[in-house]
């Protein structure tokens, strides 16, 4: 019987090209751009996406991702025939990029909300609106995700 021994390198690349790397090593894992474009595809199928109605705020400066302000509003008349049906929060630099849905009828009166959210780090966050009609109107704001200033002296 012959002797196996790996080095850590090996062991590592080996784990990476099973697909298992990214339970070892987090930053693997994270959603990049096209990830963030793919869900946004699935969501809008092959309707176009236009600019505009959607205004999304968060602070574009943070210490902290863990409780990071989100406002949005989305312009609609909110009536029997035009309203907000869904928004769709999706962040590019989260471990699933699929941050939350929100679901409105005419009787939510506004398409608004406030929320926390968590971001793993600094990126752009995208809002996607469903329309009654079935159209789609898109809004994004970025952040800068920061480490904490404070230290310990010892």
């Amino acid at each position: 019987m012959t002797d196996l021994k790996l080095s850590r390198r090996t062991y590592l690349s080996v784990l990476g090209l099973l697909g298992i790397s990214s339970w070892i090593v987090p930053s693997l894992a994270l959603a990049k751009k096209l990830e963030a474009m793919e869900a946004i595809a699935k969501i809008v199928g092959s309707n176009p996406i236009r600019d505009g109605r959607v205004k999304l705020i968060i602070p574009p400066l943070v210490e902290s991702g863990n409780l990071v302000v989100l406002k949005l509003s989305i312009e609609s008349p909110m009536t029997a025939n035009d309203y907000v049906k869904a928004v769709h929060v999706i962040a590019e630099g989260n471990p699933l990029p699929n941050i939350f849905t929100a679901y409105f009828t005419p009787r939510s009166g506004r398409a608004e909300l406030t929320t926390r959210v968590r971001l793993a780090d600094s990126q752009r966050v995208w809002a996607v609106a469903q329309m009654s009609d079935g159209s789609f109107w898109q809004g994004y704001a970025d952040t800068l995700v920061t480490l904490s200033a404070c230290t310990e002296m010892v």
